[in-house]
């Protein structure tokens, strides 16, 4: 697995030893890159988390220093969140630290003990339809707490911070691909409002104190030691036990379904290339991630009963708030920019989140 990293020609992003074979890649623009710099110290916020937890994971593979924070909260089952941390602790050059985003003297704290040289932000309260039943959660995690990390990062400056993002900020956009040049002012959930005030938070703090910031809308991601509220997930637990799964908008839905380890390429790709000034003086920049190739509901369910091998029950019903009918990411800009996009197909990615939810739960 190849990774790009830090930009030749900037001197705060040299390492000492990026231990991986052949020193640079190429852009698609030319510019020479380099590959990811291990000696660097890498706080990821949301730690134990999904994503949290693969990225950390190759960080670590690769020699990087990883110190990881996460609340641990019981959104859902807390077990699978240890179960990642103690895959994570078998690394000796790994760190964890029980801390919430929304507690700001803890997250300073950290920042000025651990001195770390890349922030990933991807502690959030996730999940667009608990949005509407527990609102207060998400200004907590999500505003409050991306605050917290936005502060930290102007008192204790790091070479770069990468954030979460959604796909959910498109909303109901018609367009399609969605493009990061498009309009997102009408979001159709809380989730997607305190998504898109991050990315407006992230802008005036790059403006203000020039902290070099990117942002990640990641579209539909799936895949081994996922989370258990997500639809894959849930229709694969009752599928196996003989339950009926729920299927929205009569299955007439598609989305960009895409595979956790097409995620952590992205980021670990972009870790080190923090973004060039724009012309209004702010270092900012915005990725979709994203397979580029929606599905059908329908298309992904049959998928999933084929690697089952079990018919799901099925029970209908119209959309639900909060919801959209489409994802569709255009990821030009990481072709562009890395010459990089997602490519895992869906039987591909199921067939592995299958044999690891059989293994992990038998």
């Amino acid at each position: 697995m190849r990774f790009l990293g830090c930009r030749k020609a900037s001197k705060e992003c040299r390492g000492k030893d990026t231990n991986v074979p052949g020193a640079y890649n190429m852009r698609r623009n030319g510019e020479e890159m380099e590959q990811l710099n291990t000696s660097y110290k890498y706080l990821i916020s949301g730690g134990a988390g999904f994503i949290g937890f693969h990225t950390s994971k190759a960080l670590l593979e690769q020699g990087a220093t990883v110190v990881g924070f996460d609340n641990m909260n019981d959104y859902y089952e807390v077990s699978l969140k240890e179960a990642r941390l103690a895959i994570l602790k078998q690394y000796p050059n790994y760190k964890f630290i029980k801390a919430d985003l929304a507690d700001k003297e803890a997250v300073f704290h950290i920042f000025e003990t651990e001195k770390p040289d890349v922030v990933v932000n991807l502690g959030a309260q996730a999940g667009v339809r608990y949005s509407i039943e527990n609102p207060d959660a998400y200004m907590q995690s999500n505003m409050m707490g991306f605050y917290h990390i936005l502060e930290a990062c102007r008192h204790y400056p790091v070479k770069h911070l990468v954030f979460a993002s959604s796909s959910s900020v498109y909303g109901g956009n018609d367009k399609v691909p969605f493009s990061t040049e498009d309009q997102v002012d009408q979001p159709v959930s809380l989730y997607a409002a305190t998504k898109k005030s991050n990315e407006l938070m992230a802008y005036a703090y790059s403006k203000l104190y020039k902290i070099k910031l990117t942002g990640l809308r990641f579209f539909t991601v799936y895949g081994p030691y996922g989370r258990p509220d997500m639809a894959y997930f849930s229709f694969t637990k009752k599928i196996l036990a003989g339950q009926p799964i729920h299927i929205f908008n009569n299955g007439d839905m598609y989305r960009d379904f895409t595979y956790i380890d097409d995620i952590v390429k992205g980021i670990l790709n972009i870790l080190c290339n923090p973004p060039k000034e724009d012309r209004k003086g702010a270092f900012y920049k915005i990725y979709n991630i994203g397979n580029n190739q929606p599905e059908k509901l329908m298309t992904f369910i049959e998928t999933l009963e084929k690697c089952l091998g079990q018919e799901a029950k099925k029970e209908f019903f119209p959309m639900q708030p909060g919801d959209v009918y489409q994802t569709y990411a255009d990821v030009s800009d990481l072709i562009r920019d890395f010459d990089f996009k997602p490519s895992t197909s869906i039987e591909e990615g199921l067939t592995k989140f299958v044999e690891w939810y059989r293994e992990y739960y038998k």
